[in-house]
């Protein structure tokens, strides 16, 4: 049986890049509803992305230290099918915002040098079990701030029994995409700066060769 690894296209800001992303079979799209990011995008210019994206592909709003009030407002009027916490929300906090607009969600787990996989697994325990709106984790690089790193962590911290229910982040590009799917084997890579030709302007081209790179790595089996 062969493996379909998906792949999410992040911190979309243009009409053009959104079509593009599915065109060539991004099974989901991420909108960046942090205000200090580059990427940033208001609920209203979110809203209009949104009317471009066809059926059965995710749309996810990620969110960094966001307050249930923000949250609510943003999904009222760009309703996201999927929230991604990236900041220091608890399990608790993150239960409580996906539960007041009805949400699963993703929490975003900042990968650092001293991390190990003991924290990898017991981090994704606490959240499964403070939330049944809880999907999963998505694996990033730590940096100062917040937002995507754009750099990679050590891939080998992940644990074996971990790796097929986690999303792949940091530092993927084209040149490394081959090698990140063959060693992990995530349930999903997202990507960002790494389809880039600058901050939330995607490359059409690298878009095309990233999701060609991860679907040829996947019928290889």
């Amino acid at each position: 049986m062969l493996q379909r690894t998906r792949v999410k296209i992040c911190g979309l800001t243009r009409p053009e890049d959104v079509k593009a992303a599915v065109a060539y079979g991004a099974d989901a799209l991420g909108f960046v509803f942090y205000p200090e990011s580059p990427r940033y995008v208001t609920p209203l210019q979110a809203a209009s992305l949104l009317a471009e994206v066809p059926p059965f592909v995710t749309t996810v709003g990620l969110f960094v230290n966001a307050s249930a009030e923000f949250v609510a407002q943003t999904v009222a009027v760009a309703p996201v099918a999927l929230l991604q916490f990236h900041g220091d929300e608890t399990a608790q906090q993150c239960h409580q915002l996906a539960s007041a607009v009805n949400r699963p969600f993703i929490k975003a787990f900042r990968v650092k040098a001293d991390t190990s996989a003991t924290d990898l697994l017991e981090c994704e325990k606490i959240y499964r079990a403070a939330s049944p709106l809880f999907g999963g984790l998505l694996l990033d690089t730590f940096v100062e701030g917040f937002g995507g790193s754009g750099k990679v962590f050590d891939w080998s911290l992940i644990p074996k029994e971990l790796a097929p229910r986690v999303v792949l982040s940091g530092g993927l590009s084209v040149q490394n995409a081959t090698d990140a799917i063959s060693r992990v084997r995530p349930f999903a890579v997202d990507i960002s700066s790494g389809v880039e030709q600058g901050k939330g302007i995607k490359d059409e081209a690298k878009l095309r060769a990233f999701i060609q790179a991860v679907r040829l790595v996947d019928n290889q089996g």
